[in-house]
């Protein structure tokens, strides 16, 4: 995927990390509910820290969430998850 660094990636990108609790709910949601989506992690991914902290006013809040439409999610709730694909919990 050659636009992974971007406010309009070609599918969803979940910027994360392992030890992160909100990132492991994200995760349940999107493979529960079947949706396609790429995580990188920011650990040991210099370029994937940087754009996160450039999406996020300079720091490093994970689970950072891209869409392809340009939109953005920062720690969702799965309540906002689930209203963001109209699923209803």
């Amino acid at each position: 995927m050659n636009d992974l660094f971007t406010k309009k990636p070609s599918q969803i990108v979940m910027y994360a990390t392992a030890t992160c609790g909100d990132c492991r709910r994200a995760t349940a949601f999107f493979e529960d509910n079947h949706i396609d989506y790429l995580r990188v992690g920011v650990e040991s991914n210099e370029e994937a820290e940087q754009f996160v902290k450039s999406v996020n006013n300079g720091s490093r809040i994970v689970p950072t969430i891209i869409f392809p439409d340009g939109s953005m999610m920062v720690e969702p709730s799965l309540k906002e998850l689930q209203e963001k694909f109209s699923i209803v919990g």
